[in-house]
């Protein structure tokens, strides 16, 4: 992590949500740091403050007004949220099926034209963003961005849209079976959501 770490990362120490260890990411790779933002989001004025942020970031990023503001349950639910209160746009989210497939549930719908950003709290590989951001596109929604608190991937990450994050980390992940931390033995955890 860099030294000059900002108001964003100062949160995510500050609240104990800066890991240190060896973890299992929702992508199945490995690394030696993990961002648990629910620690930092637990706290209602940290989260309106940083989807204050976002929303701004959005603001500079889109070219029109926005209208809704989609997230991935679990992580984007309390952050999606703040920043479309900070927008004064609708707020919607997606959740996995029992396949294991994205989708809109609980009645939630896209509208054809609607202006939409995507956010999501923490991207390493942007696939939850990316299957929020296909399914407004196949609804007829346009997705004019897609944010998030943290980029772990260095500004590496396709959506497929336009990005903004709050704080562009490059953290270093491992395919499993490369893993330096494997190698020396040490325990992995999985802390995510999606805990398995």
């Amino acid at each position: 992590m860099p030294d000059d770490q900002g108001p964003v990362m100062d949160l995510f120490e500050k609240t104990g949500a800066y890991l240190r260890g060896h973890f299992r990411l929702t992508s199945g790779n490995h690394s030696g740091e993990y961002l648990q933002s629910a620690l930092v989001l637990q706290y209602p004025p940290f989260a309106e403050q940083l989807g204050r942020l976002l929303a701004e970031a959005f603001r500079r990023a889109a070219p029109e007004p926005i209208q809704t503001v989609a997230a991935p349950a679990l992580g984007g639910l309390i952050i999606g949220h703040e920043a479309a209160r900070a927008l004064g746009a609708r707020f919607l989210f997606t959740e996995r099926d029992v396949t294991g497939k994205m989708s809109l549930r609980r009645g939630f719908q896209f509208t054809h034209g609607e202006t939409v950003v995507v956010v999501e709290d923490v991207v390493t590989t942007g696939g939850s963003a990316r299957e929020v951001v296909e399914i407004a596109q196949a609804a007829g929604a346009r997705v004019l961005a897609a944010g998030s608190i943290i980029d772990r991937s260095g500004g590496a990450v396709n959506i497929g849209v336009p990005r903004v994050a709050l704080k562009t980390l490059r953290v270093a992940t491992f395919d499993p079976g490369r893993c330096p931390l494997c190698a020396a033995g040490l325990p992995v955890v999985k802390p995510g959501s999606r805990a398995a």
